[in-house]
């Protein structure tokens, strides 16, 4: 902390978000003056395209306000973060600060972090073995499904949004709600009023398909296939957020298409850092890792979303040794419940 203080590296970058929030607001308003400009046409299956990569940018603005690095008060940081999230992409603000800020706290842990709990897919062998219901079925073939299931994560993140709003700890629930259902409303108002039922539908279909995997691409390479703690396991802040972290390599256009979270150890370390300071930082953090010992990954692209995939793959495991097991069993009119109990614990 002395290192990037002295750095100046913790500094805020009002005109930098002043520039970068007036061109993802202009990106926004050319998206839907582009919808309504080419109509009724196919044409708009591309504008569709547009608005999930202006959408994702949005979120990821509403990200940076939700850690501080764009205000310092608090009023103003929640009063932006739920006009572009809530009313700009229906984004649900207070549900994702209290999701992102349990993870941030304890970063691919089983029991407490919520980014790695199996409600859809499982995250360690563990969490396999004692799986039941889709998480069981899905989890065999897991690491093939992953990029096929992000295209429902635009819905997801709707769904959890309103979800949270029965929650009472999501603070403002009825200002929340509000925004939410008021862009829900004019949002389907818009796309049912300039285009016909069938292009409409292949329009939402196309851009929420678009838009929960950008997201997904966005998030995947930061935790996906680092090592998961569970129970006691509690190393200290440094470790704890390093060891379970990782960087990806890449240049300017990778930075712009990650939103700065391809510094996934520095942002974990400083999370209210500005986005453009951390390739600054990176640097420090690499030399004082290896200066105490602690191992610092570093990836391409690519290769952070092979090591997502072969970590999901392996923790589904056990789950298709069950489903084989299984299928022999049957096959030879044996009870399937012996080899069953004696795979799991």
């Amino acid at each position: 902390m002395r290192r990037i203080s002295d750095a100046g590296l913790m500094n805020r970058r009002p005109g930098y978000y002043a520039v970068r929030l007036g061109l993802v607001g202009v990106a926004f308003v050319a998206g839907w003056a582009a919808f309504v400009l080419v109509g009724d046409s196919w044409w708009t299956l591309l504008v569709a395209g547009f608005m999930a990569v202006t959408f994702a940018q949005i979120a990821l603005v509403m990200h940076d306000v939700a850690h501080r690095q764009v205000f310092r008060l608090r009023q103003p940081t929640e009063l932006v973060g739920r006009l572009v999230g809530n009313a700009g992409i229906g984004l649900g603000y207070g549900w994702w600060q209290d999701k992102h800020t349990r993870h941030h706290a304890n970063p691919n842990h089983e029991e407490l972090d919520p980014d790695v709990a199996p409600d859809i897919l499982v995250w360690s062998q563990q969490q396999a073995r004692s799986s039941r219901g889709l998480p069981r079925l899905i989890g065999r073939a897991q690491a093939f499904l992953f990029f096929p299931l992000l295209l429902l994560e635009g819905l997801n993140l709707h769904v959890a949004g309103v979800r949270a709003l029965r929650n009472r700890s999501v603070k403002h629930r009825a200002w929340e709600g509000a925004l939410l259902f008021g862009h829900f409303a004019v949002y389907l108002a818009a796309l049912f009023a300039v285009l016909p039922a069938d292009k409409a539908l292949v329009f939402f279909a196309v851009h929420q398909g678009l838009f929960g995997l950008y997201m997904g691409c966005i998030f995947a390479p930061n935790h996906k296939g680092m090592p998961t703690l569970t129970g006691n396991d509690r190393p200290d802040y440094l470790r704890r957020q390093v060891l379970t972290s990782r960087n990806v390599r890449g240049g300017a256009l990778t930075d712009l298409a990650l939103g700065g979270l391809n510094y996934q150890i520095e942002h974990h370390l400083f999370p209210s850092m500005p986005t453009p300071n951390l390739r600054h930082a990176q640097p420090i953090v690499r030399d004082y890792c290896a200066e105490i010992g602690v191992p610092y990954h570093e990836t391409g692209l690519i290769s952070s979303y092979r090591e997502a995939l072969q970590h999901l793959h392996h923790v589904g495991a056990p789950l298709r040794t069950v489903g084989a097991e299984m299928s022999v069993d049957t096959r030879t009119g044996d009870s399937a419940e012996p080899a069953m109990s004696a795979k799991m614990p």
